[in-house]
């Protein structure tokens, strides 16, 4: 498979490491437990999603698929603001 300086793919799961890496460094409470187990999730399954777009059956099935991959980050970003504020 050729790898793109702007692959997708690749940059979800660059992304879903970093959050894990970050996760990693935030203090035991409750909280940031919480918190982080959530967008832990909600990180990774968007390239598990993207990848699963790939194989749409349709067009149709395709944009649905990404909407989830988008609501995903979205979800993400205010859980990553949580702790921001947190913090």
């Amino acid at each position: 498979m050729k790898k793109y300086k702007y692959d997708l793919e690749e940059r979800l799961i660059k992304f879903s490491v970093e959050v894990i890496l970050f996760c990693k460094t935030l203090d035991g409470s409750f909280a940031s437990i919480h918190l982080s187990g959530q967008l832990i999730r909600y990180s990774s399954s968007t390239a598990l999603n993207y990848r699963e777009a790939q194989s749409a059956e349709s067009h149709k099935d395709f944009v649905h698929k990404m909407k989830v991959c988008l609501k995903e980050l979205r979800e993400s970003l205010v859980n990553l603001k949580y702790l921001e504020e947190l913090s």
